[in-house]
């Protein structure tokens, strides 16, 4: 099996890990607004929507186009990042329960979390997001998808993390 075809599985096994994410997520946020939950940030969603989607889609691109060849040593440690984005990103899930969603929702009332890995960093899923953003395209050396996805989610972080910020300090 070529490694395009390798890499191919792989963006695939992570764009259904996200669907997985999507579904949690959509329950969860029903769940929020049944009981007065405040959705923050609405305008940003769709964009990260389309940029996430697009390191997906880029990164598929740029390995079938561009044919960049992999580098085994950066491939296997890439792909570690990414597994263990995988690990942190779900223990955010399991750690936030009803309350983790794509959105930024916050329901009065509620204490903010500081267990888990938000007892470390204010974040941790945001962490996860930038480390799988930059490792998944490199683990087939895609270095035009992993720094333009950067950058660019680094500019929309900004956004959502001062609105997620904003909407969490309104719970004190």
């Amino acid at each position: 099996m070529s490694g395009q075809v390798l890499f191919t599985v792989l963006v695939a096994a992570v764009g259904l890990e996200r669907a997985a994410e999507l579904v949690v997520s959509r329950r969860n946020a029903a769940h929020s607004l049944a009981r007065g939950g405040v959705e923050s940030g609405r305008g940003h969603y769709p964009v990260m929507v389309a940029l996430h989607t697009g390191l997906l889609g880029g990164a598929l691109v740029e390995v079938w186009v561009r044919r960049p060849d992999a580098v085994p040593v950066l491939a296997w440690t890439m792909f570690a990042l990414v597994a263990a984005s995988q690990v942190l990103r779900w223990w955010c899930i399991a750690t936030l329960g009803r309350h983790w969603n794509t959105r930024v929702i916050v329901v009065p009332g509620t204490a903010r979390v500081t267990g888990g890995p938000y007892r470390r960093l204010p974040h941790p899923n945001y962490a996860a997001v930038v480390v799988e953003g930059l490792a998944l395209p490199l683990v087939h050396s895609a270095w035009i998808t992993a720094v333009v996805f950067t950058v660019l989610n680094g500019f929309l972080l900004a956004t959502r993390i001062r609105t997620e910020d904003a909407a969490l300090a309104r719970l004190a």
